[in-house]
């Protein structure tokens, strides 16, 4: 009798089990349903983002073609803003980080001003002959879409848009005073750009070979000496002469 009450036991918890294990997805292996679990690694890597403004300094950025950075940009309650004076000659007007990046994901806040104008630009190339980052780093435009009369010069100019060249799917852009949050992906190895704003991707474009090259010979750069031919440069907010903020920037190199 002590030995059957055993197997009946055996039985139940078999079967138990089995049913425990049907419930979770009968048509998985073990190893796909473990493939599936978090994985717990603490371990620090590469895709992993790093702040590129830590809300209280400058570090990490300067001005471009200079040594200090204009007293235009300050620091207010961890977000940077710019603050044009059109008398101000000191420093670098505009911002390009420290460090070169090729392929990377960057995501960051803007908030603009009324009818203001500014942008964030990639793949600049620091040298005396440029006066300016736009010379050679593509922008991804950023704007108030209805005051700033750029926007009425066509979609490729306007908040979000590649700027002169890929216009958003949509608009998707906050009014004035709003935070945007915007990501910015650029993958050579992939020959892929990317840019989403407020959660919503709406501009894709290759980011080498010939069909960048056709995008820029069709766009206003077209004679331009060094535009958008550095793989590798500096990451850069510009200065349009209108007030602009930034905060919560941060970089994940791919």
């Amino acid at each position: 009798m002590k030995r059957i009450s055993i197997c009946v036991m055996a039985l139940v918890l078999m079967t138990g089990c089995k049913e425990k294990a049907g419930k979770e997805n009968p048509e998985q292996s073990v190893e796909e349903q473990r493939s599936e679990q978090p994985q717990d690694n603490n371990t620090e890597t590469q895709e992993e983002s790093v702040a590129l403004f830590d809300g209280q300094t400058f570090d990490g950025w300067h001005g471009y073609n200079a040594d200090e950075i204009s007293p235009e940009w300050s620091i207010e309650d961890g977000v940077m803003v710019l603050t044009p004076d059109n008398k101000s000659k000191a420093g670098g007007k505009n911002l390009v980080t420290d460090k070169d990046y090729t392929n990377f994901e960057l995501s960051l806040e803007w908030k603009i001003s009324e009818a203001g104008n500014s942008g964030v630009l990639w793949g600049i190339e620091e040298d005396e002959k440029y006066h300016e980052p736009y010379q050679t780093g593509p922008e991804i435009q950023v704007l108030d879409n209805d005051k700033h009369p750029d926007a009425k010069a066509g979609t490729t100019h306007q908040a979000g848009a590649l700027y002169d060249m890929i216009a958003p799917s949509e608009n998707v852009v906050r009014p004035v005073g709003e935070w945007n949050t915007m990501v910015v992906r650029i993958d050579h190895n992939s020959n892929e750009g990317k840019v989403s704003l407020n959660g919503t991707e709406i501009v894709k474009f290759p980011v080498h070979g010939a069909e960048w090259d056709e995008m820029v010979k069709n766009s206003k750069f077209t004679d331009w000496e060094g535009f958008g031919k550095h793989r590798t440069g500096k990451i850069g907010l510009q200065h349009h002469g209108d007030q602009v903020s930034y905060r919560n920037i941060r970089i994940k190199e791919l």
